[in-house]
């Protein structure tokens, strides 16, 4: 192995925060790690440089092959970063509150790819988009359990299900069972029929098993929270996507035949008018709708998917296939509608829709379900042990007692400190549930569970999320790589901001030093004294030039000749009225050094000149150059840190395995 000494030149490493790393290293490539540099007594592997090397360059394309000189100079400027985060480390930047709270919040938000939980809800999320892909239309039968439902009662109501379906795969008519039988109040006026629908518009069980029908086939009885469901799929197709329309309403009030009559006779002549080829929708729609939140805006709605909005208004208005075209007057329950096709468009990409599906499905009972999963794959991978025979004893207690007096009682007891749960072979004893309980720094609800099973669940939840946080940090490569580099890259910040940034803006007389001893480097070229008027409009341009023809420079002419011309014009030309570097001005630089007044032309636009007083070069003051010095002051400070690290750090590169990464980088 060949190990070498160097010096750094300066320079700050900058990199991307991408979690995703490009470079794929050769598996089993060593038995053993062997370092790439050691800085002090710390060996840093080459993983992490080729982590860090991989966030701006794919390597798999010849024309993003890394040059010797680039792989050089991002090694030192890797080796750098390390120096200083060393140091951050040694003076106890890490240890300190500030640092603690920021390198948690970053924690939480970089663990929830890496989670089991994350797994399943993408999962779900896919599986919701999948599905949106169709809509089905269906029927169903409600039987609900009487109130204080014994399991008698929950068997008898099964076997009514059971019985329904059989019936109506016998032949009998499954609307009319449902007008029947069904405790859907709707069924009265729909016979079960639930129109046409996509996922996550039923709830998940419901959902599951409708879309796991074939057309025509009947379901078991489902069991969701309204009680047992018999569902009859009728019917499935391509999701339209969604639909904008306007529409016209006329109102119908209830158990009014004559009312009823004088709105179908209104409604059909509006009709009539809208058949006229010199009406107007909105107008019409402003004179004669009753729907008064949208008559004077043309009767529009806002966009409208399947399933979202009444069967009979869907109907109608997805029956439309032509912007413009008007539908027959439909009858709904809030009275005769003229609908109108504005606009369409085809379902979202899953990347649009992801966030909308996530908020849906994480507010149903589909969360519930994703977190007994992820609880049960915990349970499995962690070896979970739990001491039934104390829970139960523990919960008898707090049945009997209220919760202060129970855990009280708990811990006097001399089984306090046995085991009541066990996670990757560490215990927690039952005096660690009491004080989880007795803090109370959970948000436990508590459900249809009672108050002890309620807490107890969640300890185990909190725990075993733990061991899966504690498992990846010890044992996933790709989370333990982004975990350092986060956790690296804020101990820099915090190193340079001490040291460098913020004491180069606060150190005034630091600022002052550092001019005098550098104040060849703040030099001012000649500079003139003149006003540059550039013509926003050509026809003013005969008028400013006869103006300005017979002037001399003077610092008041601005003024002046805002008065004569902006007054009336305010757009008619801007001004510039100051000392300037000649030579590098954009405008002067093209001028005549010689000469107080002239015109130039450049980029299409007209330009005035009046030269003053020539300032021959020299020194700028402090004040005219601070902000330079400053930056120039940090630049010093950094190269005075780097300096000192290198000086108390002993830094050994492996040459061998620097040779191996370069080799890895560049596909050799």
């Amino acid at each position: 192995m060949k190990i070498k000494y160097f010096s750094i030149p300066l320079l700050i490493l900058a990199y991307s925060c991408s979690p995703k790393a490009t470079i794929k290293q050769e598996e089993n490539q060593v038995t053993v790690p062997v370092s790439l540099l050691t800085l002090g007594n710390e060996e840093i592997y080459a993983d992490e440089f080729l982590h860090i090397l991989s966030k701006n360059r794919a390597f798999q394309s010849k024309e993003s092959k890394i040059t010797e000189a680039e792989f050089e100079e991002t090694f030192d400027l890797f080796v750098n970063f390390k120096l200083k985060v060393k140091e951050a480390e040694n003076e106890g930047l890490a240890e300190i509150d500030e640092f603690q709270k920021e390198f948690s919040m970053f924690k939480e938000d970089l663990i929830r790819p890496f989670l089991i939980k994350n797994s399943l809800q993408e999962g779900e999320l896919m599986k919701a988009y999948n599905r949106m892909q169709e809509v089905v239309k269906a029927s169903h039968i409600l039987l609900q359990f009487p109130s204080n439902a014994s399991q008698a009662d929950s068997i008898a109501v099964f076997r009514m299900a059971e019985k329904l379906k059989s019936q109506s795969e016998a032949g009998a008519d499954f609307n009319e069972l449902a007008l029947e039988y069904s405790d859907d109040p709707s069924a009265q006026e729909n016979k079960g029929s639930l129109g046409y629908f996509t996922a996550l518009q039923m709830v998940h069980q419901f959902e599951d098993a409708a879309f796991g029908l074939q057309t025509g086939q009947i379901s078991d009885p489902i069991l969701t929270g309204y009680g047992y469901h018999i569902i009859k799929l009728e019917d499935r197709k391509p999701n339209p996507g969604e639909i904008r329309v306007s529409h016209i309403l006329v109102r119908t009030p209830p158990n009014d035949p004559v009312s009823e009559e004088r709105a179908l006779r209104k409604v059909g002549d509006i009709y009539t008018e809208l058949q006229k080829p010199e009406s107007v929708w909105e107008d019409v729609c402003k004179m004669y709708s009753e729907d008064m939140g949208t008559k004077n805006s043309g009767g529009m709605l806002s966009w409208m998917s399947t399933g979202s909005v009444i069967p009979e208004f869907e109907r109608t208005a997805f029956s439309l296939t032509e912007i413009g075209e008007i539908s027959p007057p439909v009858k709904t329950p809030y009275g005769y509608h003229i609908i109108r096709l504005e606009d369409k468009k085809p379902l979202a990409t899953f990347e649009e829709m992801e966030e909308i599906i996530k908020s849906k499905i994480l507010r149903d009972s589909r969360s519930t379900l994703i977190q007994s999963q992820v609880v049960a794959i915990q349970k499995s991978r962690y070896s979970f042990e739990e001491n039934e025979a104390l829970i139960d004893s523990i919960g008898v207690i707090f049945k009997n007692n209220v919760k202060n007096d129970a855990i009280k009682l708990i811990q006097s007891k001399e089984w306090k400190d046995e085991m009541i749960i066990k996670i990757s072979g560490q215990e927690k004893s039952v005096s660690e549930l009491m004080d989880f309980m007795d803090k109370a720094e959970q948000i436990v609800r508590i459900g249809a569970n009672d108050y002890f099973t309620s807490w107890y669940d969640k300890f185990v939840e909190v725990n075993l999320n733990t061991a899966e946080e504690n498992d990846l940090e010890a044992n996933n490569k790709d989370y333990q790589l982004i975990l350092k580099e986060y956790r690296d890259g804020i101990l820099l910040f915090s190193l340079m901001n001490q040291n460098v940034w913020q004491k180069a803006l606060e150190d005034s007389l630091g600022q002052i030093t550092f001019y005098e001893e550098n104040k060849d480097r703040y030099q001012w070229n000649e500079r003139v004294e003149a006003l540059i008027v550039k013509m926003g409009k050509e026809n003013k341009t005969a008028n400013v030039r006869k103006f300005l023809s017979d002037k001399k420079y003077q610092s008041n002419l601005e003024a002046r000749l805002e008065n004569t011309f902006l007054n009336d014009d305010p757009l008619a030309f801007t001004i510039e009225n100051n000392i300037f570097e000649m030579e590098s001005h954009p405008i002067l630089s093209r001028a005549m050094t010689n000469k107080a007044f002239q015109e130039v032309s450049f980029d299409g636009k007209t330009y005035f000149i009046l030269l003053g007083n020539k300032i021959p070069a020299g020194p700028k003051k402090f004040e005219e150059t601070r902000g330079k010095v400053i930056q120039d002051y940090q630049e010093y400070l950094d190269k005075s840190l780097l300096s000192k690290l290198k000086n108390n750090y002993i830094i050994r590169i492996n040459e061998d395995e620097k040779r191996r990464v370069y080799d890895i980088v560049t596909n050799k």
